[in-house]
């Protein structure tokens, strides 16, 4: 083993254990790697990125002790966390949950197990916050998670109760209101507004406001109408001014067709105005679509019915870059929803004359941000994890290639 080597540190397992480490320090003795027990130790520290073997020996202990810490949260165990947390405070800020926020954060997500916080999750809240947990760690850590799904809303209360703020920005740049945004949930985001959350926090910063945030949401929920509304009823303002791209979003159907009755030529406008249609896998999104891919990739079967009977192309093009990227139909849309969620409107696609052979260039994977890939709509479905299934069987009894 060459433990003096001059490269960088070599990274710990994710679960390290000091009985391992232990022999390795053996195991360099013995092939002579180092002169003593001592040495051989302080090799492997160093080897680890660490100035000494007891500081390797206390960071072990220390996730060792976290572990355990999260173990008793996730179990409901408040007399294991109050042992824990009593024994050694430092755990009250022990990088821990998501972002590694801390214990509270963690505690407040209520994500194991996934169920409502019952009286023990609260229990153990309360006695954290007062036994020396930051309610606002990570800029109100605890309350931007709990505002995730409305059934934590007792969570948020107990939260607020202590002092967090609705209006807080967690990492110093996400504005709490904007964590049920995400989740596209309405009842957490009607909680907040209902105690004092701003709709239009960040407008001035760029970052944009609430209701930009629910449009362009990765997550697809048949609740985006709602939430939408909320916001609107708050005083609630968005870049996205185009009044029948609104409407089609919030499943105002009757407006939609309205706007149409007004300006036929609606149906095969493109919007070079909408930054968004993103999902969690799928850079693609709606810059210079028409009402159609708008429908495809919100799912909304209704307007797309609609809309193709008011006489929108079903094969009409995005608008196309400098660079030459763009151009896609809407079952493109369709077909690269997570869990089979645009099957219906790519099946009302298809019976309307989709053309399954349109080979385009489209931004890749959102993991791989320069990726541009020339695809066909069977091709782009296959490059996102949880869209096999049912689409792409679909697509290849209808003789896709890709």
């Amino acid at each position: 083993m060459a433990a003096d080597s001059q490269d960088a540190p070599r990274p710990l397992p994710a679960r390290p254990n000091l009985r391992h480490l232990k022999d390795q320090a053996k195991d360099l003795l013995k092939t002579g790697g180092a002169q003593s027990v001592t040495d051989a130790q302080f090799k492997i520290a160093r080897l680890y990125g660490f100035a000494s073997w007891p500081k390797l020996k206390a960071h072990v202990d220390s996730l060792e002790e976290i572990g355990q810490l999260k173990q008793a949260i996730d179990t409901n165990n408040i007399d294991r966390v109050k042992t824990l947390m009593t024994r050694n405070p430092a755990l009250h800020r022990a990088p821990l949950g998501y972002a590694k926020n801390g214990p509270l954060t963690w505690v407040a997500e209520c994500r194991v197990p996934w169920a409502p916080p019952g009286q023990e999750r609260l229990a153990m809240a309360s006695w954290m916050i007062e036994n020396g947990s930051d309610v606002h760690q990570g800029g109100d850590g605890p309350l931007m998670r709990a505002a995730l799904n409305g059934q934590r809303i007792p969570m948020m209360e107990l939260l607020v109760s202590y002092g967090a703020d609705v209006n807080a920005e967690w990492n110093g740049d996400f504005p709490i209101i904007f964590a049920p945004c995400e989740a596209v949930d309405p009842v957490a985001l009607e909680w907040l507004l209902d105690h004092g959350a701003n709709p239009n926090c960040g407008n001035a910063d760029g970052r944009g406001t609430a209701l930009d945030y629910v449009i362009g949401s990765y997550a697809r929920s048949p609740q985006l109408g709602r939430c939408i509304d909320i916001l609107l009823e708050a005083g609630g303002v968005t870049r996205y001014g185009a009044p029948a791209v609104l409407d089609l979003l919030r499943g105002r159907l009757d407006r939609l067709a309205e706007h149409i009755d007004a300006d036929s030529a609606l149906v095969n406008q493109r919007f070079p105005e909408l930054d968004c249609g993103s999902t969690g896998a799928r850079r693609l999104i709606l810059r210079g679509a028409t009402l159609l891919h708008v429908a495809a990739e919100y799912g909304n079967l209704e307007a797309a019915t609609l809309l193709l009977d008011r006489g929108a192309q079903v094969n009409a093009r995005a608008a196309v870059d400098e660079t030459g990227v763009g151009g896609q139909t809407a079952i493109f849309h369709a077909v690269t929803q997570f869990g089979d969620r645009g099957l219906p409107v790519a099946q009302l696609l298809l019976e309307r004359g989709a053309d399954l052979s349109i080979r385009v260039k489209l931004p890749g994977h959102y993991e791989r941000p320069d990726e541009i890939v020339e695809c066909t709509p069977l091709g782009y479905a296959l490059r996102f994890p949880g869209v096999l299934g049912k689409t792409v069987t679909l697509l290849r009894e209808r003789g896709a290639v890709e």
